[in-house]
């Protein structure tokens, strides 16, 4: 796409400006003619906020190009120049102003939130390097480091297909089914490809995009809200939609680059009633979770609910669908922390894998001073004489020894890389202290975590030699994902969900995965239950 300059008039609305393709953008246009306003309004905002994130367009001239049709089209103009900022009770005239005594859902004309589309699109428009800014970068909208911010490493290739985490989302939040807020899509884009579903010979042989709403740093979907029902929280940086303030124009929805945004055209299928109220409100009191009310959009929302301690401290720092991953690619968490666990995993993912499957695998570090009573205190016997405990099992423990990294952050509530870390180091004192030496030449020799060069004595070694034949035992024991990257990482969004594994190409469509929705009782299409109709990403196959 040619990008307008900024300051130019005109318009791209012939032209494809949504990374998802022509045929999401044609779907989005046909959409926002079904509801009541301003379709040219919601496509042309929707562009120039895409701009603003790539730094084609300044936050100023953004918000000042289209103030008078905003005030014009819904009577107030609440979006932020700069920074979100919390709603208050003056934006209830608003509301009160488009509905009148009426609710203001029921002005609502119903309508699909966007058809399915057979490409993924994830860069389909821009592959290109992104072009140097033609305005100064408007920063990031939560610059402080040191504040908190939600996010997720996921590692694609140790994904499974299981479709546990969208089956997870769907029991805590019970939007309608199909209206995902998690995908797991299977595919191939011509470079690499999928099994067919049912002759393959494991599951990791499938290509996978695990796809929740990203949270953007710098999120297009709130530049273009007239009401900041769409926001981004200070507490967390969690993007949110505040089900009492939305109107369901649907101009989030197309703004957003990754097509993660669901409009609740009809009554819910779980009713208000049915909704725990510390599920729905967050800590300011606002309706920011659970399934939307009829005519509201909703999305993914890293469990606030959660974060805030409604549901009980233990649950802080964990949503649903990362504890409910079977392989634990999902890794949830403060995105500023290095000592948290999508951190710890995107900087040394063998080394966390290997935490996550020994840790599981050795005997408890409290039952096994017993196990130990009578054992000659030498490899061999040790091994002989405790289950869970081999060669290379102690081998990858003392790895992790050698490997330790002191943080001076403290680990986020809710990770769990740090606990599963410290049950291995225990096994390992705890032989130590049974009399195994594990730093002698001799033992690190059979454990093979020797030098290869080693010709002199131990001292001649220097810990950190010792450390890197830890990092390659790791790596020999995991088959550690190769590539690390962002969904469509040069349009400036900043988003908070970073991927290990295969990035899925501009030719990339869905195929069938291992695990069908239907055989877990849920659906990937909206359109299926709702005569033809979708609320989401319900991707065509091929």
């Amino acid at each position: 796409m040619n990008a307008d300059e900024p300051g130019d008039d005109s318009t791209a609305s012939d032209e494809t400006f949504h990374p998802l393709g022509d045929e999401w953008q044609d779907d989005l246009e046909d959409v926002l003619d079904d509801t009541e306003y301003d379709t040219e309004l919601g496509m042309e905002m929707g562009r120039d906020a895409m701009r603003v994130t790539k730094g084609d367009l300044s936050e100023e001239e953004f918000h000042e190009r289209y103030h008078e049709d905003v005030m014009e089209e819904f009577g107030e103009d609440e979006r932020p120049i700069a920074s979100p900022d919390d709603i208050d009770e003056e934006s209830e005239s608003l509301l009160s102003s488009l509905t009148g005594d009426e609710s203001r859902r029921e002005v609502l004309k119903k309508g699909a939130a966007g058809a399915g589309f057979a490409s993924l699109g994830w860069g389909a428009v821009d592959q290109q390097e992104p072009e140097q800014p033609a305005v100064e970068d408007p920063g990031e909208v939560h610059p402080d480091e040191d504040a908190t911010q939600w996010g997720m490493t996921i590692d694609l290739e140790h994904c499974d297909g299981c479709l546990s985490c969208v089956t997870a989302c769907n029991a805590e939040h019970q939007w309608d089914e199909g209206a995902n807020w998690m995908y797991v899509l299977a595919f191939e884009d011509g470079n690499v490809e999928s099994p067919e579903p049912d002759e393959y010979e494991s599951v990791h042989d499938f290509n996978y995009l695990v796809r929740p709403c990203q949270h953007c740093t710098d999120a297009p979907c709130e530049k273009v809200c007239p009401t900041t029902a769409r926001h981004t929280r200070d507490d967390g940086g969690l993007v949110l939609t505040d089900y009492e303030v939305c109107i369901g124009c649907r101009y989030c929805q197309v703004a957003c680059p990754y097509g993660v945004n669901y409009f609740q055209w009809d009554e819910p299928d779980v009713e208000r009633e049915e909704l725990s109220e510390e599920g729905v409100y967050d800590y300011r009191d606002r309706p920011v979770s659970r399934r939307a009310p009829r005519g509201v959009m909703s999305k993914c929302v890293f469990d606030p609910a959660r974060q805030d301690g409604n549901h009980g401290e233990e649950l802080v720092g964990t949503t649903a669908c990362e504890q409910a991953c079977p392989p634990s690619v999902i890794q949830f968490g403060d995105m500023n922390n290095p000592n948290s666990d999508p951190q710890r995993y995107d900087e040394n993912p063998a080394r966390a894998r290997t935490l996550i499957r020994v840790s599981t695998g050795l005997p408890s570090p409290d039952d096994l001073p017993s196990m130990l009573e009578g054992v000659d205190s030498n490899l061999d016997a040790v091994t002989e004489a405790v289950d869970g405990l081999t060669e290379d099992s102690i081998a990858l423990a003392v790895a992790v020894q050698l490997t330790q990294e002191d943080y001076e952050e403290e680990a986020p509530a809710g990770d769990t890389l740090p606990d599963q870390e410290q049950t291995i180091l225990d096994v390992v004192s705890v032989l130590q202290d049974h009399g195994l030496d594990l730093t002698s030449e001799e033992t690190l020799s059979q454990l093979g975590l020797t030098v290869d060069q080693f010709e002199g004595p131990s001292e001649d070694v220097e810990v950190s030699d010792n450390a890197d034949v830890a990092q390659e035992r790791f790596e020999d024991y995991i088959d550690a994902p190769e590539e690390r990257f962002e969904l469509l990482e040069g349009i400036g969004t900043n988003p908070n969900v970073t991927y290990l594994g295969t990035q899925p190409g501009p030719n990339a469509h869905q195929v069938e995965g291992p695990t069908s929705y239907e055989e877990v009782d849920m659906l990937d299409r909206r359109q299926e239950a709702l005569d033809d109709q979708t609320v989401g990403l319900g991707l065509r196959d091929d």
